[in-house]
């Protein structure tokens, strides 16, 4: 595991770089934190750094965002902070997204738990004083 700590929102890039880079083979991403902890900020600066150029919101009501990244690579954003039930995220076929090699990033994985492939990274983020943020990266 690694920790980072920031002092300033304006060094998520050094995280998002951080991430990327200790990803491996693996293709999931977990973002675990609090409401407001900055998870899907985070997000945004990953699909940054990989070439995306639309508008990264958070698709609490969607479930699911796509993105292109450079090379046509695909980055699905979840958010399965509204789901009641896991039969909706059968419904939204998350096998093909998880399993699919193509990046993707989940905020609210505690929703779905019983789903995450086994290999998934994670990462915590835990909110201090302003913008002062730690993340761990397991």
């Amino acid at each position: 595991m690694k920790t980072l700590e920031i002092n300033s929102l304006s060094d998520l890039d050094e995280v998002a770089d951080e991430i990327l880079s200790s990803l491996g083979e693996r293709s999931v991403v977990l973002f675990r934190g609090e409401m407001g902890a900055g998870k899907t900020t985070l997000i945004s600066r990953i699909a940054a750094r990989m070439g995306v150029e639309d508008s990264v919101t958070s698709p609490t009501f969607a479930l699911v965002n796509q993105y292109e990244g450079r090379g046509a690579r695909r980055i699905y954003h979840f958010d399965f902070y509204r789901i009641d039930r896991i039969e909706e995220v059968y419904d939204l076929g998350y096998e093909e997204y998880f399993y699919s090699g193509d990046l993707c990033l989940v905020e609210w994985p505690e929703k779905i738990e019983a789903l995450v492939p086994d290999d998934a990274m994670t990462v915590r983020i835990t909110a201090g004083d302003g913008e002062r943020r730690a993340f761990e990266i397991d």
